[in-house]
């Protein structure tokens, strides 16, 4: 099955047929596309014959529109097929059927067509032009004069789609993709410390690894820096704190420290 831009037989040596487009691109966007990558997903897995897939898409088999929803799937990169009628999943297919790797996936199968990966070293970054300017620069790249206003409307939406108009609706900028690992379940996540109140920060966590939880309670119970703290409530937190540290950890010595107050000169209380 040859993925031609004309679905009509042209003779050789007319106007039309010499206006035939010599760079690849598709007649879907890449929503249809990845629409094809579920079906066969749906009905085989990472294979299936031609009528399951239409079968999963509603459409047939031997049909126009089916065909070339088929031939766009393939321009992105995401599925070959035989020519006994088996069509199978690329790598970058699967990629685009995993959750975590979508995003990225999309973005590898609008640079995968000749015609967007051109256009988008053209404009890299850049004011994209008017309709007439854009449409001139597909025709300039290789596209048929009679098609070159489709192409445009195809490569626009594939664009969007694929996440190149998140930073600017009028350039082409190539989405950033950062990959989110999540935490281990028996891992519990970090907690930093708030440089100005020297206690943990609301919304963060204290990593299980690094303090036993009874101790991040006593930290939480410190007031912050320049506050008042009476000498009675600091005395009673260093209890507290020798309790705990007497429960955690172990003593080799086996001795045991009283913390009591003692009246300083001036008047002020000191533990």
């Amino acid at each position: 099955m040859e993925n031609t831009v004309e679905s009509k037989q042209i003779e050789p040596g007319t106007p039309v047929e010499r206006e035939r487009s010599t760079i690849e691109f598709p007649y879907t966007d890449l929503d249809n596309a990845v629409e094809v990558v579920r079906g066969v997903h749906n009905a085989g897995g990472t294979a299936c014959e031609f009528d399951e897939l239409a079968a999963h898409l509603n459409a047939e088999a031997k049909g126009g529109g089916f065909r070339l929803r088929v031939n766009g799937a393939k321009t992105y990169g995401l599925i070959t097929y035989e020519r006994g009628g088996r069509i199978s999943l690329t790598d970058l297919g699967r990629q685009l059927i995993d959750p975590q790797t979508e995003r990225a996936a999309r973005v590898d199968a609008f640079l995968s067509v000749p015609l967007y990966q051109k256009i988008y070293d053209q404009f890299k970054g850049s004011l994209l032009p008017p309709q007439a300017g854009l449409e001139k620069s597909i025709e300039s790249a290789g596209v048929g004069s009679k098609v070159k206003e489709k192409a445009r409307q195809v490569l626009l939406r594939s664009a969007k789609q694929a996440g190149f108009f998140d930073v600017s609706a009028d350039r082409l900028v190539k989405p950033t993709i950062r990959q989110e690992v999540a935490p281990a379940r028996d891992q519990a996540p970090e907690k930093v410390l708030d440089s100005k109140s020297d206690q943990p920060s609301n919304g963060d966590v204290v990593g299980s690894g690094a303090l036993h939880p009874l101790i991040h309670g006593l930290l939480l119970t410190i007031p912050k820096t320049g506050t008042e703290w009476p000498s009675q409530d600091r005395a009673n937190w260093l209890t507290m704190a020798s309790s705990i540290f007497k429960m955690i950890y172990q003593d080799p010595s086996g001795d045991e420290i009283a913390i009591h107050l003692k009246k300083a000169q001036g008047g002020s209380t000191s533990a």
